[in-house]
């Protein structure tokens, strides 16, 4: 089984992502699951196949411990660890390609708690990839859209596992708003420009400082652009995929 954990900003859509690529896996006869790693969602756009949320709970997190909302989520992101057994345990059950895990809707919550960490290698690391889902709306300058890939690059690095970086929300985007961005990431130079252009923004000096060490990085490739409204970029999503775990061939059951 191979993972794909969906990540990104608070309202990027990656649980309305994952339902849709579920169904797309469906629709294309590939078998996969669903893990739900967030103890506070309230409603799901899809049925998990796995949830956290039978065994933390938020409300009781902040009972026992005398915590408030914030706190509790911080303390169930740790739990997640603790539970770890019984999750490995029930996937033990299936016997599928792919695992999607939706992840906790604060992205600190688990690129930058060591919980998460712990999680990734009882799953499998060495069977991981990361979809980073950016938020369209933090993309309006080039300054905004440095500093949210500066954020992605962050959780790669925390993370050590390879990352497709996806442009999420894409069918409210205007066409050239959308060109623009998609350019930005796949010609660095593009990006350097229209930095120069804000350069009467004081942000703009870290902004460049930024975009240096993101090049020096090697942090810029390709990023798709996805919808989980219109179904734009999932055969993207897909064809990403196997080329990382399978040289871009489709996987064989055993």
């Amino acid at each position: 089984m191979n993972n794909i954990y969906f990540v990104g900003t608070a309202g990027s859509g990656k649980s309305t992502m994952v339902g849709a690529f579920k169904r797309w896996l469906e629709d294309n006869e590939i078998d996969s699951i669903i893990i739900n790693l967030d103890p506070g969602a309230e409603k799901l756009p899809y049925v998990p196949d796995i949830d956290i949320r039978e065994w933390i709970n938020l409300d009781d997190v902040m009972s026992q411990c005398g915590l408030g909302p914030n706190g509790a989520q911080v303390a169930a992101a740790d739990l997640m660890a603790v539970n770890i057994n019984r999750i490995t345990d029930a996937l033990e059950s299936f016997d599928t390609d792919y695992v999607l895990i939706d992840t906790p809707g604060q992205l600190e919550l688990f690129a930058f708690r060591e919980s998460s960490q712990t999680v990734m290698d009882a799953l499998g690391r060495q069977r991981s990839i990361i979809a980073y889902l950016s938020d369209p709306t933090l993309y309006r300058s080039a300054n905004g859209f440095v500093s949210a890939m500066t954020l992605a690059s962050l959780v790669q690095f925390r993370m050590n596992v390879p990352i497709i970086n996806l442009l999420s929300k894409s069918d409210v985007l205007k066409d050239e708003e959308s060109a623009r961005i998609l350019d930005w990431y796949n010609n660095p130079d593009s990006l350097y420009g229209n930095l120069l252009d804000e350069d009467k923004d004081p942000e703009s000096v870290m902004g460049m400082e930024l975009f240096r060490a993101l090049e020096d990085a090697g942090i810029f490739g390709e990023m798709r652009s996805v919808s989980s409204e219109t179904g734009a970029g999932l055969p993207e999503i897909y064809a990403a995929v196997q080329l990382q775990f399978h040289g871009g061939e489709d996987a064989e059951r055993q």
